[in-house]
């Protein structure tokens, strides 16, 4: 078997379902079928692989935004200016907008310091926006000086660093003086104007500059400035108002691009376009209907703009027909005239954008997303298949993060690597792409109360120096290497694993069902086959009744055969502690339930299946404690401590002959336990230990030891060193908290006492970490035979204050989700690699000793499609355990899949429950096949010779031992045999002589 998980190329999968088509508009409708046929999981895992050569990588910032000096050097008031500084509001009125950018960053006063991050961060081009009330104070001649050179100098410093500029010559702040005199972009003096102001832009710096962008994202400038109000101007004119603020819009590019085209292109050899923002809609349903409306929900945004651009000069079909007279008209010669007016598709995509100012009934009641992937395809085929420039791109964090933005690096490395799916996957012309933004600045209606910088600007101080966050290092590295290229890490490993290895499969309580069989019953039935159709019972007639069996239980014959299909080498399952003692001593004991289990482990070995028995397992009522337990504090009283051992004991000597690997505890859960508890359950651990080790082992020679849940945790940014403190405090007191006095010490972490004095000092929290004696720490340390760990998936954590939903002020620990990774219906993340740090952790915290992987698995929602998730979850787990194994000399000795089936474990079984009926799934028989090849053997992998294990059969013990007695009594019955049979031959030859 290869080591690549079992998924078929996704390439020609691709190519199949065609790139984008090229037509009339609307073709982009097939946008949501394509994706939805993609194969799954192989279309969303990461893709490490580099973009093309000589691609765009940048950064941009907005004048009003980042500059700052609104009164500096001549400048005069734009429409932002002017909003922000409105005084409150009375009641019933449109509330003022957020503090203003009068100083934002001050990178008008701070050129130099802005141009030195982009030489950091090694871009090859910078987006900016020219201020035009900078320019034109009054938004029309004349010229102010000042400006002009700050421009200039800007533009000077870029050649000198090798930076393309990408240059906007209108980001939203329109100057006021236009505003008051003709009434903004509701005018239709405003194109002309417009005109005016980029014709001089183009004298002045066109030299320079390559790429223009007559304006950004005219949806909201039309919208929200002149429609509902909400963004400057503030006009609250409606929606008639809005669309006819963009006819001018449209009106005024057209302008500008044919402008640049017919005097400037020649000698300036530029690009003219528009940046264009959108969101991406999803269908609730996969109907004709949904899609439709996606459809027209991209239209009423998008489209709005880009295809009076990109195809034929006038707008959506859907647009029109929905609108009636809302919508102006353009005239043939009009529509020829804007028709073709972009040289490249400039595209804008992010949170504030694209979604918090998208207005809800534009949705048309489908369901919002954030995949650029797909909306780059779906402009791709809408209009033709365009060049794309990305201009403006990434998410936001909280106004309060200052150095590690890990939320925002998880966004970025999903758009990235979306576009590179475009790029690679679906042949989507994508040439450039712009982070939003270089530095943090003003965020638009949002104000102060977040950030999307890639340099932190502390407002407050008088410098505004800027400081990296750990977002300028990852994309830094990212341009440093053009992608993602593929790792040595990341590729599959061949490889097998050793003789011996423990391949298992987990059942948290196996499926009991004591009824007796039918043999058992004493009773003599008939027939009634006239009336009832039912048997009935004999009064006072009875039959012989004999002995209990074990296979009298059907149930266990049931499992026992789907666990030989399975070709598992070892089943882990868990006792009942509530069930087997329900008074918690020895006054009452289920017998029936003792002997199903022990039937159950001697059907195991029959069939050379080892029992892995585990005497406790918490589960949701009662901690599955015997309810007198339970109520008298459970694990917090020191008499459950030695209820348990007196159950151990019980255990040890009713199943010990069939049972050889004991687990003590099974994945006692730490979120859960107090630290009182916690300390009972050790001391509980290494006394059923030592009971074992002392009256049990010699004469049943078998193993035992505790299982800890043990999900890894990284640090959200890696190149952050509070973060990667946090991870190291989170495994402590995860794993730590229950392994160190186990496997290390004896005692409890230094890391946990050490926090805990700390919160106990500053909080009024008053957590206290018990004390062991010397003889307890001496009980505890060591008692183990094996490390067994439950691993199921990775956690990011970072030290900065992100969500307040996902923060544990406990620990001081921010929870992260890196949305490029896989996800279980149950949000569970598929991250393989975390199990190989695991087990590398473990090795160099504990020394090489050997180790299970107790349990292992993920949801699939009872959804055979993400049964798929699942074989591709097995695969690469097993694939990086074995490069723990063969890479990092890891001491692994099994690794168990959990679970076995759905009846007792929905959503995580590898065989299915429906109808009283046990199927298996392909994950099922994809793990048989790993574990028939013992690894993922390779053309060059040796072939490893394992000698055949005997069974460890009770039974066959007897006969084991005393090889020498049974030859002599064969020998003994065969000579006896012989002789009987030459008697009666020579008897009979007698006979027929004498006759």
């Amino acid at each position: 078997m290869a080591p690549a998980a079992p998924l078929p190329p996704l390439l020609p999968v691709l190519l199949v379902l065609g790139q984008p088509v090229l037509g009339e508009p609307g073709q982009g409708a097939g946008t949501w079928s394509r994706f939805a046929r993609l194969p799954y999981p192989q279309d969303q895992l990461f893709l490490h692989d580099t973009f093309p050569d000589g691609f765009l990588w940048g950064a941009g910032s907005a004048a009003y935004q980042t500059e700052g000096g609104w009164r500096q050097g001549g400048k005069g008031a734009s429409v932002w200016d002017t909003f922000a500084h409105r005084p409150a509001a009375p009641p019933g009125s449109v509330p003022p907008g957020p503090a203003g950018g009068d100083v934002a960053s001050d990178s008008y006063n701070n050129l130099y310091r802005d141009a030195e991050g982009l030489r950091r961060l090694g871009v090859s081009h910078y987006r900016f926006s020219l201020a035009w009330a900078r320019l034109l104070p009054n938004g029309t001649a004349p010229l102010n000086p000042a400006g002009l050179a700050h421009y200039r100098r800007l533009l000077g410093r870029l050649r000198e660093l090798g930076v393309e500029p990408v240059v906007t010559l209108y980001h939203w702040d329109l100057p006021q003086g236009l505003q008051d005199a003709f009434g903004g972009w509701a005018s239709p003096v405003l194109p002309r104007l417009f005109r005016d102001y980029a014709e001089l832009c183009f004298r002045h710096f066109g030299g320079q500059v390559r790429y223009w962008l007559t304006m950004d994202n005219p949806y909201v400038v039309a919208w929200h400035g002149y429609g509902t109000g909400r963004l400057p101007p503030g006009v609250r004119g409606g929606p008639r108002l809005g669309y006819r603020a963009a006819h001018h819009l449209l009106q005024a590019h057209a302008k500008v691009w044919h402008l640049y085209n017919d005097h400037f292109r020649p000698t300036q050899r530029g690009k003219v376009s528009i940046a264009l923002s959108s969101h991406w809609i999803k269908p609730q349903r996969m109907t004709e209907k949904d899609i439709k409306e996606c459809q027209k929900s991209l239209d009423f945004v998008l489209g709005w703009f880009a295809k009076p651009i990109f195809i034929d000069g006038d707008y959506p079909e859907s647009m029109r027909s929905n609108l009636s007279s809302l919508l102006p008209e353009f005239s043939e010669v009009e529509k020829k005239y804007i028709k073709g007016t972009a040289d490249f598709f400039a595209l804008s995509f992010g949170a504030t954008l694209s979604f918090q100012l998208l207005d809800s009934h534009m949705k048309f009641q489908q369901l919002e997303s954030i995949s650029l992937r797909q909306l780059l395809y779906w402009i791709s085929s809408e209009y033709n298949n365009p060049q794309i420039f990305i201009v403006e791109n990434s998410w936001f964090v909280s106004g309060s993060t200052k150095r590690d933005d890990a939320k925002y690096i998880y966004y970025l490395k999903k758009f990235i690597m979306e576009t590179l799916k475009a790029i690679r996957y679906d042949g989507v012309n994508v040439f450039g792409y712009t982070v939003w933004s270089l530095l943090d600045g003003f965020e638009w209606h949002r104000g102060y109360s977040i950030r999307r910088g890639l340099f932190y600007v502390d407002f407050q101080s008088h410098d505004k120096k800027l400081m990296p966050k750990s977002s300028v290092l990852f994309y830094q590295k990212l341009i440093e290497k053009n992608g993602f290229p593929p790792l040595p890490e990341n590729q599959p490993r061949e490889g097998i694993l050793p003789c011996g290895f423990a391949w298992g499969i987990v059942d948290n309580y196996i499926q009991v069902d004591t009824t007796p069989a039918q043999f058992l019953d004493s009773n003599v039935y008939v027939w009634d086959v006239h009336q009832t159709k039912k048997l009935i019972k004999v009064d006072g007639v009875f039959t012989s009744k004999r002995k209990r069996q074990c296979v009298d239980f059907a149930a266990i014959r049931l499992q026992i055969s789907l666990l030989q299909e399975m070709h598992v080498t070892h089943f882990h399952f868990s006792l009942k502690w509530s069930l087997i003692l329900p008074l918690g001593n020895l006054s009452l004991i289920n017998h029936t339930l003792v002997h199903y289990y022990q039937c159950f482990a001697s059907e195991l070995l029959r069939v050379n299946i080892t029992p892995v028995v585990a005497l406790w397992q918490p589960m949701a009522e009662n901690q599955e404690l015997p309810v007198s337990l339970a109520k008298c504090g459970a694990w917090e009283n020191p008499e459950t401590v030695q209820a348990f051992v007196e159950y151990a004991k019980f255990c040890f000597t009713s199943l010990g002959d069939h049972v050889k690997f004991w687990i003590t505890m099974n994945e006692p859960s730490v979120k859960n336990l107090t630290y009182t508890a916690g300390h009972n359950l050790l001391k509980a651990h290494a006394k059923a230990w030592h009971l074992y080790d002392k009256e049990f082992r010699r004469s049943q020679k078998g193993k035992i030891s505790i299982a800890l849940q043990a999900d890894w945790v990284e640090p959200a940014c890696p190149f952050s060193r509070n973060d990667q403190e946090v991870a190291d405090r989170i495994l402590e007191f995860d794993i730590g908290w229950l392994a160190e006095p186990i496997f290390g010490n004896g005692d409890y972490p230094q890391v946990m006492r050490a926090w805990l004095h700390r919160r106990n000092s500053v909080d009024l929290y008053n957590f206290h970490l018990p004390y062991f004696s010397e003889d307890e720490k001496k009980l505890i340390q060591g008692s183990f035979d094996f490390f067994a760990l439950s691993h199921y998936t990775t956690t990011l954590v970072g030290w900065e204050k992100e969500d307040a939903l996902k923060y544990d002020h406990y620990l001081e620990v921010q929870m992260i989700n890196d949305i490029t990774w896989l996800h279980s219906p149950g949000r569970a993340a598929v991250v393989p690699w975390g199990l190989r740090k695991l087990l590398k952790w473990v090795k160099s915290k504990y020394g090489d000793v050997p180790i299970y992987v107790m349990a292992n698995g993920i949801d699939d929602g009872q959804n055979m499609v993400y049964d798929k998730l699942r074989v591709y979850y097995i695969q690469n787990y097993i694939n990086e355990a074995l490069k723990a194994y063969t890479l990092d000399n890891v001491n692994l000795q099994g690794y168990f899949v959990y679970s076995f089936n759905d009846k007792t474990a929905p959503k995580y079984g590898l065989y299915s429950y429906t109808a009283n009926q046990y199927e298996p799934k392909p994950s099922m028989k994809h793990y048989r096949e790993i574990i028939d090849n013992n690894g993922f053997p390779g053309p060059e992998t040796p072939e490893l010779l394992c000698r055949e294990e005997i069974a460890s059969c009770p039974e066959c013990h007897f006969f084991r031992t005393r090889k020498s007695l049974l030859a002599f009594i064969s020998f003994i019955f065969v000579a006896f045999i012989v002789t009987i049979f030459f008697i009666t031959y020579y008897s009979k030859r007698v006979e027929r002589r004498y006759k």
